[in-house]
């Protein structure tokens, strides 16, 4: 509901500060008192079009604000609230627009800077304004729909269809690829079966090119390695003159040295360890200087082989992994190739089982929703005939799709509300009704059915009592105090019979504050409300018959709350 509005420098209006309560509230006043002017600040407060003329004069900015409370469980906070602009417990939503005369609107919801979308996205859904200018819902055919789907009480169906739809879409984007597949198939097979024939027979392994790399040094330097190896050979063994006979001379010293002087035993060990690492080093390097050999076809296999190690680098991804990994990958997609036909062929059969679900789905929904716009048609046929529009032909057509490629998310059906005002003539969409107060009744007849439908919190009507009286515009008021039991309604009118109705009643004057003309409005209660509806009962002429009048007209409209 709309808890608070707060209006600053807005037309006539310098300022205005007004809580309101939940159920059925009139706004009366006189002709051009401003009454509009705040159904269009609620209106632009939910997106409606601003314009840098609606600032009072002599200021430079106008501020609109407006609380709204919602209950906890309402689906407008979910959705604010997957746009972060609400917290997950908050149920509470604060509007505010800032028109300028430099253009540069703002708007905050919930103290946050957003983009106009944001208020625009809650036109028709947080707030419905029903008047000479605009209607805010049940003109979009989306909107129709849901409104007949809540009305025929299909969201089990609905939620069954669209699992069938989503299901049938995948499966057949399953089939659209793999028919591609199906067309590149032959090309890609004979690429890939390529690729998996180089890679797998070179037989690479992770550390191949750096044993092939010292291979290729040492092949490359033989002659020299040789060289230098029997060098250092003939050094360490040379006769009495080598290294190690000499280190071997040195052990005896050591020995003896030992045997007199214990303190050198340590150095014993050293000596004669070096002898047993010396000679394994002197068996090394024989061994080496003796399998050096110069090899050129040997090297030239090394060569051969690094070459194609660095082509397959190059060509698939600059390392034996990424190779290797490639192999894998193109054996795995060559396989899924190979399998393609078995894949199609589950596919279809899955997609098959799928069209005839989603066909059975579809048909059950158009059924119900026929069903539901007959008994809808009919009610509305009703409300319409109560408010003296019984010429007034009201109809809602359900159109079908045969065809599978055309069904959508909610369904195959494309659905109208139709409306002819005028014997004879044929009815025509409903959104291409000229807009104002029959307009305004008609919609009134529709919110009237849908009222425990209908999930928009507040219902706003304006200038819906054009051209009607009496008997009518009580049914009119009953209608909307009926409908304040639901939604949190607002009505401006001329007509005591509607304005008796109300659960809260505002008037909205013009007034001179000093040398400006000024539009305020205040809540009327008691005898105040009395006086209002007495004036517009009796126009200029108040008389005490029509006080009475008034009063019997409130005491009546109490009386069947």
């Amino acid at each position: 509901m709309l808890a608070e509005l707060r209006i600053v420098n807005f037309a006539l209006i310098e300022q205005l500060h007004i809580q309101f309560q939940s159920g059925f509230t009139v706004l009366t006043g006189e002709t051009g008192a401003g009454k509009s002017l705040l159904i269009d600040a609620i209106g632009l407060l939910v997106g409606g079009r601003a314009s840098a003329e609606q600032i009072r004069s002599g200021e430079d900015e106008a501020h609109l604000e407006a609380s709204f409370h919602l209950p906890l469980s309402h689906p407008l906070l979910e959705h604010m609230r997957a746009q972060d602009l609400i917290g997950a417990r908050e149920t509470d939503l604060i509007l505010k627009r800032i028109l300028s005369r430099s253009g540069r609107h703002r708007v905050y919801v919930n103290g946050s800077l957003c983009p106009l979308r944001v208020l625009e996205d809650l036109g028709g859904t947080l707030v419905d304004i029903h008047g000479q200018h605009e209607q805010q819902s049940l003109l979009a055919s989306t909107k129709q729909l849901h409104a007949v789907d809540a009305f025929g009480s299909t969201a089990t169906l609905r939620t069954q269809y669209e699992t069938a739809y989503r299901e049938w879409r995948e499966l057949t984007a399953d089939i659209d690829t793999l028919r591609r597949a199906g067309v590149e198939r032959a090309r890609m097979e004979e690429l890939l079966r390529f690729q998996v024939q180089e890679i797998e027979q070179a037989g690479l392994s992770v550390d191949e090119e750096d044993r092939l790399s010292m291979e290729r040094q040492r092949l490359s330097h033989a002659h020299r390695l040789r060289e230098l190896a029997e060098s250092s050979y003939a050094v360490l063994q040379e006769d009495e003159r080598g290294t190690l006979p000499q280190l071997a001379t040195v052990a005896r010293f050591v020995s003896e040295l030992v045997q007199t002087d214990p303190v050198m035993e340590e150095c014993e060990v050293q000596v004669r360890q070096a002898i047993i690492h010396l000679k394994d080093v002197t068996a090394r390097l024989r061994g080496y200087a003796g399998d050096l050999e110069a090899d050129p076809a040997r090297q030239a296999t090394v060569e051969d082989r690094l070459d194609l190690i660095h082509r397959l680098k190059t060509k698939y991804g600059g390392s034996t992994e990424a190779v290797l990994e490639t192999g894998k990958r193109a054996r795995q997609e060559l396989e899924m190739l190979e399998q393609h036909e078995a894949q199609m062929s589950g596919v279809v059969a899955r997609l098959k089982e799928a069209e005839s679900r989603v066909i059975d789905k579809a048909k059950q929904l158009t059924k119900k929703r026929r069903e539901a716009a007959k008994r809808l048609t009919t009610l509305v046929a009703k409300e319409l005939a109560a408010v003296r529009m019984a010429h007034t032909l009201f109809d809602i057509v359900v159109t079908a799709d045969e065809q599978l490629v055309r069904f959508g998310p909610t369904g195959r059906d494309h659905l109208e509300f139709l409306l002819s005002s005028n014997v004879g003539e044929p009815p025509r969409p409903l959104n291409r009704v000229a807009s104002g107060g029959e307009l305004s009744r008609i919609m009134l007849a529709l919110k009237t059915v849908l009222a425990e439908t209908d999930q928009v919190p507040v219902l706003v009507f304006d200038e819906i009592d054009t051209g009607v009286g009496g008997a009518v515009a009580a049914a009119m008021g009953t209608r909307l105090r009926k409908l304040g039991a639901y939604h949190q309604v607002f009505c401006i009118t001329h007509l005591p019979q509607v304005a008796s109705q109300a659960e809260h009643h505002v008037i909205v004057e013009k007034g001179q504050d000093g040398r400006r003309t000024t539009t305020s409005v205040r809540l009327l209660s008691g005898v105040d409300r009395e006086e209002e509806i007495a004036r517009m009962l009796g126009g200029e002429t108040v008389t005490k018959k029509i006080r009475e009048t008034a009063a019997e007209l409130i005491a009546g409209a109490k009386s069947k709350r």
